[in-house]
């Protein structure tokens, strides 16, 4: 039986291999004599604490392994480019969209969000969709998922959110009532949650989901111009899910599927594509627009907001090193060159410092330095004032470390300059808006899914709600009947066959 391309890895270096085998060293290049034996005095005798071979081992092997993301923990990674195909000029200044036909190097990183390192890939969950730009301006970072909208709209309450996707930190174990909790009580997460039981709550592999920005960006143009937009990039490989059943097989016996079906489709060519599109809206119009165009529980309507092509991106080649290229790459969405901006949205203010603070404590101060998280045009010297620190692979050699001065450092570029915009208003901790937490949940329930569809995720959310206690249950369905009463009644009818909730109407 024939093996893929991903089995066949090692066969393929050694095949590739030119000459004989490289002289075994040590991290200094030192050459070693024999790996397989440790120092000791005489054959049966204590080990040498001069072997400096085994300790140069011994000690890089307990550091080998940075700690794991909080969040998206598992993924795959890829590289490739990002071409356009639509003039988009009169939006954005940015010189990666300049003109039809260029070309952008890009990795990307897709990712299960609330598992370990080591889940499996075929879980209900949201995906990372993750895109890093290596534009003539610096690098561009793109932070999504595969859905339009999130769970919550204020920054403050990620952290307490994640907490619930993960560990009970007693028992140690996933943790029913944590998530039915927190989803319950706070109705702006309704849309997203039935998004995550629905088919695409479990894409077929990375390959056969969009990726959207979530957020609202802003854009400026080269006449200080600003309009406020959405990203989407929808697959060119067509929406594939897997069902319930596939999933939970996949998941014993090839935990790993998603990772290795996107290494195996580059490697025999068929290398996987994303239309890219956006959303304009106007400030005028996000100033009396019916909601907050900046909550990111929500989506514009594309019959007001049509999406607006403006190119493709391709990803033809797979990672020479996993650990290099894919554990270490790190996405900061604070990352934007001249001409993108972020919006008001608060979900996306907050995360402007938590991600790179997080490459920060993760993988080091210089974790910007790394080849693959560092722009290409400053690959041989840094165009900063920043110096030392762990890791400090370039430091500028004889540039000065300090600014203003009179050496030839490095200079502010006015041309980058943003447009000054007016703030005003009442500073004090705003909360949500829940005056409108379910239309768009009711319009995905009525308008989006099929009769079959709706029977499935109602199937999905009951297997899953029923693990939580009895009071949670009840008011988690009251807010599903909010969405639409008979989806209140299914998820009732689903629960009593289970012994749950024997007498409950929930007022419909």
């Amino acid at each position: 039986m024939a093996r893929d391309p991903a089995a066949e890895q090692l066969n393929q270096y050694k095949n590739n291999l030119k000459g004989h085998p490289a002289v075994l060293q040590t991290a200094a290049g030192i050459p070693i004599p024999n790996k397989s034996a440790i120092l000791t005095a005489g054959e049966r005798g204590p080990v040498l604490l001069q072997d400096h071979i085994f300790l140069d081992e011994i000690s890089h092997f307990a550091r080998e392994r940075v700690p794991e993301r909080v969040v998206h923990a598992k993924g795959a990674g890829a590289s490739g480019y990002f071409e356009v195909t639509h003039n988009i000029t009169k939006y954005t200044k940015a010189k990666l969209f300049s003109n039809v036909g260029k070309r952008t190097p890009v990795a990307v990183r897709f990712s299960t969000v609330g598992g370990e390192s080591g889940s499996a890939d075929t879980v209900r969950d949201p995906r990372g969709f993750a895109l890093k730009f290596y534009t003539e301006e610096g690098i561009w970072d793109m932070v999504g998922n595969n859905t339009p909208i999130f769970f919550i709209s204020d920054a403050s309450l990620f952290p307490s959110f994640i907490h619930t996707q993960k560990r009970n930190p007693v028992t140690h174990l996933k943790d029913a009532d944590m998530f039915w909790d927190f989803i319950s009580l706070r109705p702006e997460s309704t849309h997203q949650t039935l998004f995550l039981f629905s088919d695409r709550g479990i894409p077929d592999g990375y390959r056969h989901m969009n990726g959207y920005g979530s957020h609202t960006f802003k854009f400026i143009n080269d006449r200080d111009e600003i309009f406020y937009v959405k990203y989407h990039f929808k697959t060119d490989q067509g929406i594939k899910n897997l069902d319930v059943d596939r999933a939970g097989e996949l998941s014993g016996s090839d935990p790993d599927y998603g990772i290795r079906d996107l290494y195996n489709a580059i490697a025999t060519g068929n290398f996987p594509s994303w239309s890219f599109y956006i959303q304009v809206m106007t400030p005028a119009e996000a100033e009396t627009f019916r909601w907050n165009p900046f909550d990111m529980t929500k989506i514009w309507p594309q019959k007001e907001f049509p999406l607006i092509p403006v190119g493709k991106f391709v990803l033809n080649r797979n990672p020479d090193n996993y650990f290099s290229e894919v554990e270490q790459i790190g996405f900061n969405p604070a990352h934007m060159p001249p001409g993108i901006e972020p919006s008001p949205d608060k979900m996306l203010q907050g995360r402007l410092f938590a991600y790179g603070d997080t490459h920060r404590y993760r993988i080091g101060p210089n974790h910007l330095q790394l080849p693959v998280n560092c722009p290409y045009k400053m690959m041989t010297s840094s165009q900063n004032y920043q110096r030392d620190g762990a890791m400090a692979l370039n430091n500028s050699s004889g540039a000065p470390n300090y600014f203003p001065n009179s050496f030839s450092g490095p200079q502010e570029c006015p041309a980058a300059r943003v447009p000054r915009m007016r703030a005003t208003g009442d500073i004090d901790r705003y909360n949500h808006d829940s005056s409108d937490d379910f239309s768009q949940s009711t319009a995905f329930w009525r308008n989006v899914l099929s009769p079959a569809e709706k029977q499935r995720l109602v199937s999905n959310m009951v297997g899953n709600l029923q693990h939580a206690s009895n009071f949670i249950i009840e008011r988690a369905v009251r807010n599903f009947a909010q969405v639409d009463a008979d989806l209140g009644k299914q998820l009732i009818q689903g629960l009593n066959k289970l012994g749950k909730l024997k007498g409950f109407s929930a007022n419909l």
